[in-house]
């Protein structure tokens, strides 16, 4: 079954900063306002915890093909992104991660308080972002959720919790515990404005918010799977990568897409990736075939799977914070 991805304004690979749904505008209450200047110091632990995320966003953009995503051999759908683009945003980004890991590390209190904490951050580096790229939306969407697997996982790490998935998925929910509640009920008293409150006027999807609320369950549920199962066939990083970015696409509602272009493409997205799975993706020449067909279809209908490709960067991360390293050579 289908579930929610990111917000279209705030994934991967997303439009520039217009009805921007991210940490400025999912807003904490004006109590929870009054912290955002956040100081921590950064201990080795949480530096090792961002460096897993940073590893994994840069990985991510890096690996090829990615059907209508930007790559180091085409900018996918987007004329307005490249490589270099991602590249300034990850290093504008990282020490959100680190600081992120460092505040779920400090966290004594009840989980759902540790969310506000992490906003408060998140809306400086936000901002370090859009600066950087001249207002295009980038990593806006990797950015919120990476940064609360991180605080997650810096909880996990000061109580001598092991960083299995299960485990982090179950902190990660708590953390965002009523997270769809409190911010999709207020449209019962007012029309939607942005582009995650119109999706979910208009096709009931949680996008980030859900995802994030049900502690990254297509990252456990689908991720994760076709991640370690690529690296036991012997596949390579890049190749896995491509092969686990096939399966969010064919599992997940990538609300990048349903803003861009709507729910029958989406549907027609989900089903050529399933069907590129099935055919052996990049293990089999038809599998190949069916990968460049469905780039292709996406460059022409200017689809890009942006929330795919944060959920790629996640299950990423979910991998290195258990595993330290991948199974496999680097090359």
């Amino acid at each position: 079954m289908a579930t929610t991805l990111l917000d279209p304004s705030i994934s991967a690979h997303g439009p520039r900063a217009v009805l921007n749904d991210s940490f400025a505008t999912i807003t904490p209450p004006a109590a929870e306002r009054a912290t955002c200047n956040v100081s921590v110091t950064i201990d080795a632990k949480s530096f090792a915890i961002g460096e897993a995320l940073l590893k994994s966003i840069l990985l991510e953009v890096s690996c090829y093909p990615k059907p209508g995503l930007v790559t180091p051999l085409s900018s996918g759908s987007h004329d307005d992104m490249n490589l270099q683009t991602f590249i300034l945003s990850s290093a504008a980004i990282a020490p959100c991660f680190y600081q992120c890991a460092q505040l779920g590390r400090q966290h004594s209190d009840d989980l759902a308080g540790l969310l506000s904490r992490v906003r408060a951050v998140g809306i400086t580096y936000e901002n370090h972002l859009l600066a950087v790229t001249n207002q295009i939306n980038t990593q806006r969407g990797i950015l919120f959720s990476a940064s609360v697997l991180c605080a997650a996982a810096g909880y996990l790490s000061m109580r001598g919790g092991i960083l299995a998935y299960t485990q982090l998925g179950e902190v990660v929910s708590a953390i965002c515990q009523g997270l769809c509640e409190r911010d999709f009920g207020q449209l019962r008293y007012r029309k939607p404005e942005t582009a995650g409150e119109i999706l979910f006027d208009r096709f009931g999807t949680s996008g980030i918010r859900g995802e994030a609320e049900s502690g990254f369950q297509t990252v456990l549920a689908a991720g994760l799977p076709a991640l370690e199962a690529a690296f036991e066939q012997g596949l390579g990083i890049r190749h896995a990568l491509v092969q686990c970015l096939l399966a969010l696409m064919g599992e997940c509602d990538d609300t990048t897409v349903l803003w861009r272009t709507g729910r029958e493409d989406l549907a027609d997205l989900q089903n050529r990736a399933r069907e590129a799975v099935r055919q052996g993706g990049v293990l089999t020449e038809r599998g190949q075939q069916l990968i460049a067909d469905l780039d292709t279809h996406c460059l022409q209908k200017r689809i890009s799977p942006g929330g795919s490709a944060d959920l790629l960067a996640l299950t990423t991360g979910f991998y290195l914070l258990k595993n330290k390293a991948f199974s496999v050579g680097v090359m």
